[in-house]
């Protein structure tokens, strides 16, 4: 089932260009289960083949990850926050992590947006909450798409140096498997970076306890 989705997702890039990286990026801003990490390095990989540009690539990537999520944005807005709270289990949203989610927006706002961008997970909801509090919709703009614009470029960065790096890898699982292990200290040292930001938010935005007066 994976493997058929990862095809899919990579034919649609594959054939669409620059348009299947705005239209899966819009996706993956919003709350479709399509992974950023399966949209852009492919197709900065076929960049560095010479179908697309580095530069074409990373801007589809930033528009599209501003298109979805400023969708989310209005479409949270005006729902309101019953009916997320009602439905937001669907998208693994629960009312107590759509209260955290709520309380980090109201405490941070744009710094909030920023690094949310640059969160695994968290950068699929954000939006949601920050249509709720109803932030200012240019400053969420800006910063999702400062924060956007960071990750794609990272993500570009890795396919188009597995692309020039490894000709044919990605149509040979061998040479996927040894391109993707020469970058996984880069890679492992990413991910404990993030998980660091992960853990710190949780513990910045954890309701306070304060001790019984009298």
């Amino acid at each position: 089932m994976l493997h058929a989705m990862l095809h899919f997702w990579f034919q649609i890039v594959h054939d669409w260009g620059y348009a299947g990286v705005v239209l899966l990026m819009a996706m993956e801003s919003s709350i479709f289960p399509v992974p950023s990490e399966v949209v852009v390095p492919p197709a900065a990989y076929w960049a560095a083949q010479g179908k697309m540009t580095w530069w074409g690539v990373w801007l589809a990537g930033t528009a599209g990850s501003w298109l979805g999520a400023a969708i989310t944005y209005w479409v949270s807005m005006k729902v309101g926050r019953p009916v997320i709270a009602r439905w937001g289990h669907f998208i693994f949203l629960s009312p107590a992590k759509l209260d955290r989610a709520e309380h980090f927006m109201r405490r941070y706002e744009s710094a909030g947006i920023f690094f949310a961008r640059l969160l695994p997970v968290v950068r699929h909801v954000i939006s949601i909450p920050a249509g709720l509090v109803r932030m200012n919709f240019w400053r969420f703009s800006l910063m999702t798409v400062l924060g956007s614009a960071i990750w794609c470029g990272v993500l570009t960065w890795l396919g188009w140096k597995l692309g020039t790096d490894h000709p044919g890898a990605i149509d040979d699982p061998a040479k996927l498997v040894t391109a993707i292990k020469a970058d996984a200290l880069w890679i492992v040292l990413a991910i404990a970076v993030l998980a660091a930001l992960y853990f710190l938010m949780l513990r910045l935005t954890a309701p306070r306890q304060y001790p019984p007066v009298g």
